[in-house]
């Protein structure tokens, strides 16, 4: 019978986003694909350092250590690269002692087709047209900014932050903002603070964590494996609605941070996620000069 994967959380990673192949890239766009396919066998051998995204997926995969008869986490590397061409990612994960033993290969052609068919959760990529697509077709995605030189990789918990509006909740709420202002995203939230807002694209990713954390939840007070914040530009009187949405859900967040305009990054490297997601340009390139981020893009209609 085949292996079923509908029950785990599965992230989708290109192989750029867990190991630094900016070397690399810069070959391949400089001297062209024939180029960059002699570099890499002939350095096959050669082990990647980690990239943008390794932290998380390396404590992600953690939790299928925490209990012996039930796995959590499904990792599947996907990338462009060909199979002749991919050895170097394979001696890389074994090297790094990284649970991966599924891969989608593209051979140059867009990733976005096969996220469905391995039932991916969560997908991560340097490479803008792969996330819209992947953002297009319903899936959580996010494109990573280079780690800082401070990025946290050895923590006791995952932790993960999230923005709001565009992220966790539909951007219903930042459409109004956007083209009437501010005075109007306040009076819409105030009359519809009792009505849960719509799922946005990493509603179903902070379903699954949840169902996580209260799987592990232990009775000797031990901290849950797992941490998740909400650090948002909303604040009162629009925080109702954001917690009366949560209720609904039967969500709790750990960590709420309503900042009111603030800048985000101050928190955010108090908190030391293992990764930030945020819509907006601006805030992720504020957060990723202290903490691993991913930029969420908007959906668009095709």
């Amino acid at each position: 019978m085949p292996v079923s994967l509908d029950n785990l959380l599965v992230v989708g990673i290109s192989s750029r986003a867990l190991f630094d192949l900016e070397a690399e890239e810069a070959i391949f766009r400089t001297q062209g694909l024939e180029a960059y396919r002699q570099h890499q066998l002939a350095n096959e051998n050669e082990i990647l350092k980690p990239g943008a995204g390794f932290a998380l997926v390396r404590a992600l995969l953690k939790l299928n250590k925490l209990t012996d008869n039930q796995r959590f986490v499904e990792v599947v590397i996907m990338s462009r690269n060909s199979s002749e061409t991919s050895m170097r990612i394979f001696n890389s994960i074994e090297h790094y002692s990284l649970d991966i033993t599924r891969a989608a290969l593209s051979g140059g052609a867009s990733l976005a087709p096969y996220l469905q068919a391995f039932n991916v959760s969560l997908f991560l990529s340097l490479h803008e047209d792969d996330v819209q697509a992947a953002i297009n077709s319903g899936v959580a995605s996010a494109l990573l900014y280079q780690k800082p030189e401070n990025a946290f990789e050895e923590l006791d918990q995952i932790r993960i932050a999230f923005d709001g509006d565009a992220v966790i909740f539909s951007d219903e709420s930042e459409r109004i903002f956007q083209a009437h202002g501010i005075e109007a995203f306040e009076k819409h939230e105030r009359e519809n603070a009792r009505n849960p807002l719509a799922a946005g694209p990493f509603a179903r990713l902070l379903k699954a964590l949840s169902y996580i954390q209260n799987n592990f939840k232990a009775p000797d007070g031990r901290a849950a494996p797992i941490r998740t914040a909400l650090v948002t530009a909303r604040s009162s009187p629009a925080h109702e609605r954001v917690i009366r949405t949560l209720r609904a859900w039967d969500i709790a967040i750990d960590e709420t941070f309503f900042m009111g305009g603030v800048a985000k990054s101050e928190v955010l490297a108090a908190f030391k996620p293992h990764m930030f997601f945020d819509d907006h340009p601006g805030h992720c390139d504020r957060a990723a000069l202290f903490v691993p981020t991913g930029r969420v893009p908007i959906k668009k209609e095709v």
